[in-house]
């Protein structure tokens, strides 16, 4: 059974976050460099990505948790993976093999469990995170036609990335925390070209960032002038994720349940950071406020994204199996 298929049976349940997993491992340097890294010449701590070559372990056995605590879809571990994010750590030699990596351990987390329960198939999404760079954006305040970044350098990264999730096996991409729809723009562009050259489409997923109180991305856009600005291309799903916790993302996503075409996600962060950056929200807090994305019928889609972890995705999966998926008022490839 494909993704879409289930989708119109049920609401899916994405993952939580794999940096909050990774920090209660307390990693040092040497976790990071491993065997084929230990004679790098640049800090690697804290390239989370990396793991995926030196600690696979322990990337597969949280993607097992995930999957345990009942979610359908798991995201791979390249939020960072392309070469331009890993320029921070001199490492763009090494994009290829993260992401395949990455991609075969939750390929091998996902059909374990499906082959347990065949009933509850279980989906690997090649996360596509924004890069550390904006085409929309100058970086130097007294250059503002300035730009850190081209839409070529985007469209020539994200492919390089693309196509590693893809022969690693994942079952659709998912380009992620959009602070940047020009960014955005590019990685679609990518994966397209790459379609084309491989003969073979999977599906793809949209999540945006809407930054703070304002209602707008980080580049200024609307949620309405988001969808607006992608529903061009055929996705499978357009949602929402990171910077807000559940009760302050449900504004937003009421413009895409009313607005998109598509299906609809949202995976929050576990509420809003304290004055140490940490996430109080626990699972049970956070289920009261997904509960009412489930009583409006807004989400096709659900899940966590920083600070929640699989104790917050059981909660959810309970929750979410109890309601029937939005409806979507046209075809989905329309």
């Amino acid at each position: 059974m494909n993704i879409e298929e289930v989708l119109g049976e049920r609401i899916l349940v994405l993952d939580g976050a794999m940096g909050t997993m990774i920090q209660r491992h307390t990693l040092e340097e040497e976790d990071f460099r491993g065997e084929r890294f230990k004679d790098h010449n640049h800090p690697l701590k804290g390239n989370n990505d990396l793991l995926s070559i030196t600690r696979p372990r322990i990337i597969k056995d949280i993607h097992r948790a995930y999957f345990k605590a009942g979610a359908d879809i798991a995201e791979t571990n390249t939020f960072s993976g392309t070469t331009i994010a890993q320029a921070d750590y001199a490492l763009e030699d090494a994009v290829y093999d993260i992401n395949f990596q990455s991609a075969r351990l939750a390929r091998e987390a996902a059909d374990e469990f499906t082959a347990a329960k065949p009933s509850k198939p279980r989906f690997v999404a090649g996360a596509m995170g924004p890069t550390n760079k904006t085409a929309s954006i100058s970086p130097d305040v007294n250059n503002p036609g300035y730009r850190g970044v081209s839409f070529d350098e985007l469209v020539t990264a994200y492919k390089l990335q693309a196509k590693a999730l893809l022969d690693g096996g994942v079952d659709l991409l998912l380009v992620e925390t959009v602070f940047d729809t020009l960014n955005a723009k590019a990685a679609l562009f990518a994966i397209d070209e790459l379609f084309e050259e491989e003969g073979k489409r999977i599906p793809v997923m949209v999540s945006g960032t809407i930054t703070d109180a304002s209602g707008r991305t980080l580049s200024g856009q609307t949620t309405q002038a988001f969808l607006i600005s992608l529903e061009h291309f055929p996705l499978l799903s357009i949602g929402l994720n990171c910077a807000l916790g559940a009760k302050e993302l449900r504004p937003y996503l009421q413009v895409l349940d009313r607005e998109s075409h598509f299906f609809v996600s949202a995976h929050p962060n576990a509420g809003l950071p304290n004055e140490f950056g940490q996430y109080d929200q626990t699972p049970d807090d956070m289920a009261v406020q997904i509960k009412d994305f489930l009583d409006e019928g807004l989400i096709n889609i659900v899940g966590g994204c920083c600070g929640t972890t699989p104790d917050h995705i059981k909660r959810i999966s309970e929750l979410a199996s109890q309601y029937s998926p939005r409806e979507i008022t046209a075809e989905v490839f329309a």
